[in-house]
């Protein structure tokens, strides 16, 4: 019995790790259907006309709805009695300390079929998704990491591209080819990308702060640490717009998402998920990567207003300055 058998559909996130572990099970079974999201939809009930017992959950938060958990997110783990009152209910948890999600994917379907195309980009998105990406790896911005960057609910159509491609076991050297006008478009403008980090990263207490909302740009924490060096060791990236919402990709929710420096010699010690469940009860992540959304400082109110980022900021930097007793791991 394949763990497929019942899954008609993939709800995933929208990032590499999430659409390539749709392409595992896409291998599997083509005639699946994969919807993108991100985390916030899920844990809001935005999608939940999405979830039943035929949907597949990559890379997001658990939902009791779906039929197969599939996830490595150390805050997104089912308890144990969530784990087992989903099984009693007909489900399957494959929930795993993996550096991926993919990695969990691709473990899980490889006695049942041939996934050998896909085993040369996998360290890539394990290395991505867990920090293990070299500072000159990062640097060098190989295809394969600008392939990451272009993946966005910004761009549902070349996503399904890019996902069939991967599932219906074309080449790494092919797929990347065949997107090369964005590619180099993407390489054009991480000149400017690095500017604007650049101009708009402060550090405060050996935590690189970058603060990207309003401007509809994002980032990851590859590049705020790299440019950090060894002055931060660990960043936090605000982005998204105040009145932005959690289901409009092209003026998203003010949020933040924090990252370990990854390319320090010495591992991280700190849980960086604590500051992302602090104000927000749906943040989590990993202890090394994490996100939430900015709160409002008068939970009276739901919609934001402009002291509100200042708030957000100020509580984590509190927390951040007692660390070493309240965020070990």
């Amino acid at each position: 019995m394949s763990p497929l058998d019942n899954i008609t559909r993939v709800v995933a996130d929208s990032d590499l790790d999430g659409l390539m572990a749709a392409a595992v099970l896409k291998a599997a079974k083509p005639s699946i259907e994969v919807h993108f999201a991100h985390p916030a939809l899920i844990r809001a009930g935005s999608i939940d006309h999405l979830i039943d017992r035929n949907t597949a959950i990559c890379d997001l938060p658990f939902h009791e709805n779906c039929g197969l958990y599939l996830d490595h997110h150390q805050t997104n783990r089912p308890t144990k009695q969530q784990q087992i009152l989903f099984e009693q209910n007909g489900g399957i948890c494959h929930w795993r300390d993996t550096p991926s999600a993919a990695r969990a994917a691709f473990d899980l379907m490889k006695d049942e079929l041939d996934l050998s195309h896909l085993e040369e980009i996998m360290p890539l998105v394990d290395d991505l998704d867990s920090g293990g990406i070299s500072l000159s790896e990062f640097m060098e911005d190989g295809p394969v990491i600008r392939l990451s960057r272009s993946l966005s609910l910004k761009d549902k159509n070349h996503m399904q591209v890019v996902l069939n491609q991967f599932a219906e076991g074309e080449s790494l050297d092919n797929i990347v080819a065949s997107h090369q006008e964005r590619l180099s478009k993407l390489e054009t403008e991480r000149e400017a990308q690095t500017e604007l980090v650049r101009k708009n990263t402060t550090i405060v207490d050996k935590l690189a702060i970058c603060d990207l909302s309003e401007t509809g740009s994002r980032s990851n924490g590859y590049l705020v640490t790299a440019l950090a060096g060894s002055d931060a060791i660990a960043c936090c990236v605000i982005h998204g717009f105040i009145d932005g919402t959690i289901d409009n990709p092209n003026r998203q929710a003010l949020g933040a998402s924090f990252y370990a420096n990854s390319f320090l010699d010495e591992e991280n010690p700190y849980d960086l998920s604590k500051l992302a469940t602090l104000l927000d009860a749906t943040g989590g992540g990993h202890a090394n990567a994490c996100g939430c959304r900015v709160q409002p400082a008068d939970k009276s109110r739901e919609m934001l207003v402009e002291t509100d980022k200042d708030y957000n900021l100020q509580k984590w930097l509190e927390l951040w300055s007692k660390r070493d007793t309240l965020m070990r791991q």
